[in-house]
């Protein structure tokens, strides 16, 4: 299994940790994620779809972009890892896809590994908030979530408010 995970975390450049996760040096998420909507600061939310302000920078238009394609599809285990264009997508396979198609990440990998996915902390356009078990993100302020408040599953918008106790934040380096 070690080797397994190691060859995976060579192919798609992650640090190997062998599966074994420290929290103790993360920033940890301590207030909930809210959306509200600020003109040129955070993505506007219509009719389930996403519009990114005009001045984010293009990789932020590519993940709102991605993430509009996943709207309507249904959550599916595994969704999104062994074939990039899937039927439905898990919540890491909804992470997964974002960001590669923004061009942040390449492959794809399970949430554990989002916790050494790029810097620590919150993100100035990208925010991950991973835990044991799940993972999700807000981009633009707008939060992508196969999970959490709002009644249904599968990637989605949401706009209702999450708690995020036991999540940790990561975000792409720069964004």
């Amino acid at each position: 299994m070690v080797v397994k995970n190691f060859l995976l975390v060579l192919a798609i450049g992650l640090p190997f940790s062998s599966g074994l996760v420290s929290c103790s040096n993360q920033v940890k998420a301590k207030r909930p994620v809210s959306y509200h909507f600020e003109s040129g600061r955070t993505a506007l939310l219509k009719d389930g779809l996403a519009y990114a302000p005009r001045n984010a920078p293009t990789p932020v238009k590519r993940a709102i972009a991605a993430g509009n394609r996943l709207q309507g599809k249904p959550y599916k285990w595994g969704g999104g890892h062994a074939r990039q264009k899937d039927s439905g997508y898990d919540c890491s396979g909804t992470v997964s896809y974002v960001l590669r198609e923004a061009g942040l990440m390449k492959g794809s990998i399970p949430s554990r590994s989002y916790f050494g996915y790029g810097k620590k902390g919150e993100g100035k356009w990208i925010t991950i908030y991973t835990r044991k078990g799940h993972v999700f993100m807000t981009v633009a302020g707008l939060r992508l979530d196969t999970g959490g408040p709002g009644g249904e599953s599968g990637p989605l918008w949401k706009p209702e408010t999450r708690q995020v106790r036991g999540h940790v934040m990561r975000h792409p380096a720069g964004y």
